[in-house]
């Protein structure tokens, strides 16, 4: 059986476009909260950092290693999430990230996932700094 090859016919534009140019990419120094996740299976790893005022994040930056789709991903989420509150962020879900997109191929719906672990180790280490 032949295994069939993704290939940039399987993404939307939206995807293609937020891959060739995506948002907030980078890192923030001295992080109000961090958080990394890796996929072992695909090898993507998600890092994201964020600064928080008034229980509002005021600015957010990550770092991908990964496929078109977590690179994708990770970017409209930064879109999704700045400006929202703490608790806002917190409900923000894979479907929204696809929807924003567009569409995934299913079988890239995990980086979507991965990013949304990352922003909420993220969460979780601002909580427990500011406990």
């Amino acid at each position: 059986m032949s295994e069939r090859k993704m290939s940039h016919l399987d993404y939307t534009r939206k995807v293609l476009k937020e891959f060739k140019n995506p948002s907030n990419i980078g890192e923030i120094k001295n992080p109000d909260g961090y958080g990394r996740v890796g996929n072992p299976t695909c090898g993507d790893i998600m890092e994201v950092f964020l600064k928080v005022k008034n229980n509002k994040i005021v600015d957010i930056k990550a770092k991908t290693f990964g496929c078109v789709a977590a690179i994708a991903t990770t970017s409209i989420l930064t879109k999704l999430v700045k400006g929202k509150t703490i608790d806002k962020a917190m409900k923000i879900t894979k479907d929204d990230i696809v929807k924003t997109l567009g569409d995934l191929p299913p079988i890239k719906y995990h980086c979507s996932i991965l990013g949304i672990e990352a922003l909420h180790k993220a969460i979780e280490d601002y909580k427990k700094k500011n406990r």
